[in-house]
C-alpha cells in the first residue's frame, strides 16, 4: 500500500470555496461526461437534493458531479450554480436541445458558526465547479465545505471544537481507494491510528469528555439536537463497479465512520457517504469496501488535525498544544 493524492484519480476535478468571515464553503466535484455512483444515508437529518439519481431502481446510471457544502438546507442552491457551470461547458445528460447535468448535494449544519444568514448559493457553487475544471484546489482543513465544520455539541456550541475537511488515498498495487471527509459530528473524533479522542465535547475548564457519557448522565438532552449534523464523504476508487455495488461499497465505508466518531449515525446527523467509479480496474467489490471503510476513517483524522481554531473554537492542534 502506498498513500497517494486524493487528486490522482483520473476524471475527477474538486473545486472548493469558502467564505471565511460567514463561516461557511462548498467543496464540488466533477465527475467528468459521468461517473456510476452510489449513495448511502444513515445519519436521521439529512440536507440533500437529487438523492434518489442514485437509488437502483431510478434510471441514471451516471452522474455528474457531486456538491458537499454548508448552510443546511439552504446551501442546496449552490447545486444550480454547479449545474450552470457544467451546463455552459456542454457536461450533462442530452436532452436535443440543451444537457442537463445530473448533480447531488448533500450539506452541514454550519449556521450557528459565524454568519447564519450567509449560506453556500449559486456564485459559490458556480466558481466551485469552475476551479474543479479548470484549476482544481482542493486542501485539508478549513476550506470549502469543511470552512464552518465542528464537532462534540451535545452540551451546546461553547463546548465544541473546530473541524474541517479531511482526505486519504491509497495505491494497492494498481487499485486506488480513497476518500474526502467534512466532519461536523455531534459526537466525539477519535485517530484511526491510536485509538485516542483527538476531539469532541470539551468541559468546562478546556479538556476532553466524553459526548456519551455526557448523554448518560444527562436525561434531559435537548430535544433539538440539529446544531450537530452532519458528516459526508465521497468515496472514489478507479474500480469499475455499477450503481448498485457503489452503494454496498458506501454502505461498506460507514464502518470507517463508526470507527472515528461516537456516538455516530445518531438523529441529529445526516451522515451521508457516496461512493464513486473512477476507472476500469477489476476488483472485488468487498475488498474495495472494506478498503473505503480504512479510508473514511482516516480522512476523519485528517480533517481534525488539519482544522485550525477560528470563530472561538479550538482545533485538535488548539488542544493538544495547551493540554
Amino acid at each position: 500500500m502506498k498513500e497517494i493524492s486524493i487528486r490522482s484519480f483520473e476524471g475527477v476535478g474538486i473545486g472548493q470555496t469558502e467564505n471565511a468571515k460567514a463561516g461557511t464553503g462548498c467543496t464540488v466535484f466533477v465527475l467528468g461526461d459521468g461517473m456510476p455512483a452510489g449513495l448511502d444515508v444513515r445519519g436521521g437529518g439529512p440536507a440533500s437534493r437529487e438523492p434518489l439519481l442514485l437509488d437502483p431502481l431510478t434510471a441514471a446510471q451516471k452522474i455528474n458531479a457531486i456538491c458537499i457544502a454548508g448552510g443546511s438546507a439552504f446551501g442546496l442552491g449552490a447545486s444550480d450554480g454547479v449545474m450552470k457551470c457544467l451546463e455552459e461547458r456542454g457536461i450533462g445528460y442530452d436532452v436535443a436541445v440543451t444537457k442537463i447535468p445530473l448533480v447531488c448535494q448533500s450539506d452541514i449544519f454550519d449556521l450557528t458558526v459565524a454568519d447564519a444568514f450567509t449560506r453556500p448559493d449559486a456564485a459559490m457553487g458556480y466558481e466551485a465547479a469552475r476551479l474543479a475544471l479548470d484549476a482544481p484546489n482542493y486542501r485539508d482543513g478549513n476550506f470549502g465545505a469543511g470552512c464552518g465544520a465542528t464537532v462534540g455539541k451535545i452540551a451546546g456550541m461553547q463546548y465544541c471544537m473546530k473541524s474541517g475537511i479531511g482526505s486519504f488515498a491509497a495505491d494497492y498495487d494498481g487499485l486506488m481507494v480513497g476518500a474526502v471527509v467534512v466532519v461536523n459530528a455531534l459526537g466525539d473524533v477519535f485517530d484511526s491510528d491510536t485509538g485516542k479522542q483527538i476531539a469532541g465535547l470539551r468541559s468546562e475548564d478546556g479538556s476532553l469528555r466524553s459526548t456519551l457519557e455526557y448523554m448518560e448522565k444527562n436525561s434531559s438532552l435537548p430535544g433539538d439536537k440539529f446544531t450537530g449534523n452532519t458528516t459526508i464523504a465521497v468515496v472514489l476508487t478507479n474500480a469499475a463497479f455499477s450503481k448498485p455495488q457503489l452503494c454496498k461499497i458506501a454502505g461498506m465505508a460507514h464502518d470507517g465512520m463508526a470507527r472515528s466518531i461516537r456516538p455516530v449515525h445518531t438523529s441529529a446527523d445526516g451522515d451521508s457517504i457516496y461512493a464513486v467509479s473512477a476507472g476500469n480496474v477489476e476488483a472485488d467489490m468487498d475488498l474495495v469496501g472494506a478498503l473505503a471503510a480504512e479510508a473514511v476513517s482516516k480522512a476523519i483524522t485528517r480533517a481534525v488535525k488539519s482544522a485550525a481554531g477560528a470563530y472561538g473554537y479550538p482545533s485538535a492542534a488548539d488542544q493538544e498544544a495547551s493540554h
